[in-house]
């Protein structure tokens, strides 16, 4: 038997040349950074939508501002799925990224830290220092792994309305958050609806479609089919030996959603990675470089049962569910909002913010809505902040005069 042609066999090692961390989660003992920690559940387990409980849920948050006198200039900040509470900031110890809203988040910005006082939360399921699959489970001293509980949308809100009261908040201004951080933002209009004064879903859904959901499935099973996730128990091995390729072709999987044919084509074009490896099988092409550098980014700074966790509470969101329906709740709501489509987004397309939109101005409610031509896909959330920026501070300014 001969061995096979070097042009046939493939070399992961070409794809991502260093070990990869088992886990890119936060744990106590890393450096802080900006971080602040609050325990908000002491007296009682903190039960859980889909079953099961927690008995100690710990967030992790960032602010940003100062609080008025009268706390009248609070906004939370909702993260997207693998986002989490630096919103804002440079990288340094501590945050292994830049703040992924710092272009919004500042002095003389649209979330304006001169004027506003802004928290951002580690949403619960997380891994950057909220209670999370990789924390420590406090009945077996090892991390929860596979047995913490599936969690959803409204559970997480729940927390943030707990850390909250933890600030000694009364209201919030708005909750605001693009994708993941939208469905945040519309459980709290219907959870709380005193508590908040306005609302911005951004390119966001009032329930996940069976596409996001088809995407989602396959970014999951890419995890759990690694032989190296271990059924979630993977903690303990040595670094390089975890499952980060599955959660790194989980995140190449999801940037290819996240953008768009017309910025892979300006961007790469068919230029190969290394111009003489062109034709043999396994030569790359520039755009793989550029996935494999998102996929193992994301390995560095992030958790595969957390994504698990996360990835299906998208799949869960529907703030309908056993409530009537979509248009029912929707219709109901009675603060302004503010969502906002981008044209070429493929995985949360212009039609639902506009049927979000349709849905609370039929019910008699006051959305506002806008829709930028970009071509930067479901990412423009994070990336058109000069479109984004005068309607966030338009709608600011009405909540605070209707408030």
């Amino acid at each position: 038997m001969t061995d096979r042609p070097e042009s046939l066999q493939y070399d992961p090692s070409r794809r991502f040349p260093s070990p990869l961390p088992v886990s890119g989660a936060w744990r106590h003992g890393d450096p802080v950074g900006r971080r602040q920690f609050a325990k908000v559940s002491r007296e009682r387990p903190f039960v859980l939508e889909c079953g099961g409980h927690l008995d100690e849920v710990e967030i992790a948050y960032e602010t940003w501002g100062t609080l008025a006198p009268d706390h009248s200039n609070a906004i939370l900040v909702c993260h997207a799925l693998t986002g989490d509470s630096h919103a804002a900031g440079g990288f340094e110890p501590g945050h292994k990224s830049d703040g992924w809203w710092d272009d919004l988040i500042g002095p003389g910005k649209a979330l304006d830290t001169d004027r506003y006082f802004i928290v951002c939360a580690n949403v619960l399921g997380g891994c950057q220092g909220t209670t999370g699959p990789s924390s420590v489970d406090p009945d077996t001293g090892k991390p929860y792994g596979p047995t913490f509980p599936q969690v959803t949308m409204r559970d997480i809100v729940r927390t943030q309305r707990l850390l909250m009261a933890e600030l000694g908040i009364d209201t919030w201004l708005s909750v605001v958050g693009g994708s993941m951080g939208g469905m945040q933002a519309l459980e709290w209009g219907v959870m709380y609806p005193g508590l908040v004064k306005s609302l911005m879903p951004i390119a966001s859904v009032a329930a996940a479609s069976p596409m996001q959901i088809a995407w989602s499935a396959v970014e999951r099973l890419a995890i759990v089919q690694d032989p190296k996730w271990r059924d979630g128990w993977y903690y303990d091995a040595p670094e390089g030996d975890g499952p980060w390729h599955g959660l790194a072709l989980a995140r190449e999987i999801s940037q290819i959603t996240y953008r768009t044919t017309h910025v892979f084509d300006e961007r790469f074009g068919r230029e190969p990675f290394v111009p003489s490896e062109e034709l043999s099988q396994w030569g790359r092409y520039q755009i793989e470089s550029y996935l494999d550098h998102h996929g193992q980014k994301l390995v560095r700074r992030f958790d595969a049962n957390s994504f698990l966790v996360l990835s299906k509470a998208m799949d869960l969101h529907d703030v309908g569910r056993h409530r009537g329906g979509v248009s029912s709740v929707l219709g109901a709501l009675r603060v302004p909002v503010l969502t906002a489509s981008v044209t070429s987004d493929i995985l949360y397309p212009a039609y639902q913010q506009a049927a979000m939109a349709e849905m609370i101005n039929a019910g008699g409610g006051d959305c506002d809505y806008h829709v930028v031509d970009s071509p930067q896909g479901h990412d423009g959330f994070l990336l058109e902040s000069a479109f984004l920026g005068p309607l966030i501070s338009r709608t600011l300014e009405k909540a605070a005069v209707e408030g």
